[in-house]
């Protein structure tokens, strides 16, 4: 495994550094940050969702990815992996390495309680500068609870939610209902989970 450079680094050092590394790793304002993976709970989660998505984007000109596609936010110069992220229309990559997109239409993060509140503030608001992003998704692990922020013409973001296993959300920006039951299938949240280690 790759060390951890202790110097700041430009965006080029960054990405030849993670593509040589076993693990992911964010990177803002010339700092790395490693992350490590995560647990039972949070992939039986993101896995569910993610399959939804794939099933219903069948014979559509739209793309799911899982955690290992990197996004890039030129406004901020972040570079993050979101646990789910779609594009529609023809994806466009930084480079050649087509590792890092740049146009998503929809962004899943799957909550924990060492990245929520990141997840929530500073990371939502480098999100909003994605010119294509059209809408937000937060989804809890620690209850049947999902919110999605979309974006309106004028600008604004607009939440709404489901709560509870009975439920179900529509992601407006693949016209793609989803149900709460199949995303928290083999979920027992009265099961106790050690804290993520994200």
């Amino acid at each position: 495994m790759s060390a951890v450079p202790k110097k700041r680094l430009t965006a080029e050092e960054y990405l030849e550094f993670e593509r040589g590394s076993e693990i992911k790793h964010e990177f803002y304002n010339g700092r790395i940050y490693a992350m490590a993976g995560a647990k039972r709970r949070h992939n039986l989660i993101a896995l569910n969702i993610g399959s939804e998505i794939r099933t219903h984007l069948k014979g559509r000109n739209c793309e799911a990815y899982p955690s290992d596609m990197r996004i890039y936010i030129p406004r901020f110069g972040l570079y993050t992996y979101p646990d789910v992220s779609v594009v529609c229309g023809k994806p466009e990559f930084q480079d050649a390495v087509l590792d890092t997109l740049l146009n998503p239409v929809l962004l899943i993060e799957i909550l924990s309680d060492s990245t929520e509140s990141y997840d929530r503030g500073k990371k939502f608001q480098h999100y909003r500068s994605i010119e294509s992003l059209q809408e937000y998704v937060l989804v809890s692990q620690n209850e049947a609870r999902i919110e999605k922020y979309i974006r309106q013409g004028d600008g604004f973001w607009v939440l709404s939610e489901a709560v509870g296993v009975d439920s179900s959300i529509m992601f407006e920006s693949i016209d793609c209902p989803i149900s709460l039951a199949e995303v928290y299938d083999k979920i027992d949240f009265e099961e106790p989970e050690e804290d993520e280690a994200e």
